[in-house]
C-alpha cells in the first residue's frame, strides 16, 4: 500500500524569475533557502520555505508557454495559503500593489477566502483558518 505522509513541495515555472522570487519572498514572506543556476537548461531554481519548511521550487525556463486560461485550465487550479486574519493579509497585499478579489465565505465551511495572482497569473488563494 502507498503511504503518503505529506506534500513535499510545489513546483512553479516563472516567466521572470527575479520578479517571481521577489513576489514570493518580499510580498508573501517566503525565504530563499537555496538558489542554483542550471547552465545546461539555462534555468534558475530557487528553493523557497515558509516558516522554515521547504515548500516551493521556483524555476525559470527560456520562453515557457503561458497558462491557457484560468482558473479552469486542466492541471493545478490554484494554490491556497492559510492565514489567521484574512483582513490583515488582504491589507498587506493591497499595500504591496497586489489586487485581491472581494473576500467571500465558503458556504460549506463558513470560512472566509479570497483570490489573487502571482506575477504570471497563477491563481493563489488566502483561506482564513
Amino acid at each position: 500500500m502507498l503511504t503518503i505522509s505529506h506534500i513535499h513541495h510545489i513546483a512553479i515555472i516563472a516567466s521572470h524569475y527575479e520578479t517571481s522570487k521577489a513576489f514570493y519572498c518580499d510580498i508573501l514572506g517566503f525565504t530563499l533557502q537555496e538558489e542554483v543556476y542550471r547552465e545546461a537548461r539555462n534555468s534558475w531554481k530557487g528553493d523557497l520555505a515558509l516558516n522554515g519548511q521547504y515548500v516551493i521550487e521556483l524555476f525559470s525556463f527560456p520562453s515557457p508557454p503561458a497558462r491557457p486560461t484560468q482558473p479552469e485550465a486542466c492541471g493545478l487550479r490554484h494554490l491556497a495559503f492559510c492565514v489567521e486574519d484574512i483582513d490583515a493579509a488582504v491589507q498587506h497585499l493591497t499595500a504591496k500593489g497586489v489586487n485581491c478579489e472581494a473576500i467571500r465565505v465558503d458556504p460549506l465551511t463558513d470560512k472566509r477566502f479570497t483570490f489573487f495572482s502571482d506575477p504570471d497569473g497563477l491563481p493563489l488563494e488566502l483561506y482564513q483558518a
